[in-house]
């Protein structure tokens, strides 16, 4: 890593132009991300996270999935402005596909009643850290990533096309490659207003 963590964490920005240039390996991406779904923590260390890297061709099927089933619900007039956003994600160098396992989470809520209302929202809570760290171990090897939200709209296709086991409940997408421009200034609320010290 070129960046220390408190670097990372600050620049850590979505990136929405990107291209498909390859600033690191793909054993490179496979080996952060993996890193990540190591050693992100879940809750009894139920290890509920999932993880699919689309490349190449495999990745532009994906936004192919995504154009191809916006269309069907956008209105024709409104579609351009879409097609440019997917256009956009199709044009990285990949795409991490995020999911929960669900089958853990309802053995966890057998194995452990008293916690039973709780499993499904730690294992959201663990899915966030998941792609908190990839998407910080993305920005450290100089990638620009985004995180999106088709899942509903496209999951039963995405599982017939890449085998994905019924009970993998899609969570995100990451589009990631090589920025091509700046994202926009950041605004932030005063500190004091959402942090309490208390000595």
């Amino acid at each position: 890593m070129t960046k220390d963590i408190y670097q990372v964490i600050k620049e850590r920005r979505s990136y929405y132009s990107i291209n498909d240039e390859k600033v690191v390996s793909e054993e490179k991406i496979e080996e952060i991300v993996k890193y990540a779904v190591k050693h992100t923590p879940t809750a009894f260390n139920s290890q509920t996270g999932r993880v699919v890297i689309l490349f190449d061709e495999e990745n532009d099927k994906f936004w192919n999935i995504v154009e191809a089933s916006l269309k069907k619900i956008v209105p024709e007039e409104n579609f351009p402005s879409t097609k440019e956003k997917i256009d956009g994600f199709r044009s990285g160098y990949g795409t991490v596909l995020f999911y929960e396992d669900q089958s853990i989470v309802e053995k966890m809520q057998e194995e452990f009643p008293l916690y039973s209302e709780n499993f499904p929202k730690w294992s959201e809570q663990s899915s966030g850290m998941l792609q908190y760290n990839v998407w910080n171990l993305l920005e450290a090897e100089g990638l620009g990533a985004s995180l999106q939200h088709y899942t509903e709209l496209i999951e039963e296709d995405v599982r017939a096309e890449w085998d994905i086991p019924v009970k993998w409940r899609f969570v995100a997408q990451m589009p990631f490659g090589k920025p091509t421009a700046e994202p926009d200034e950041k605004e932030f609320q005063p500190l004091y207003q959402r942090v309490k010290v208390y000595k």
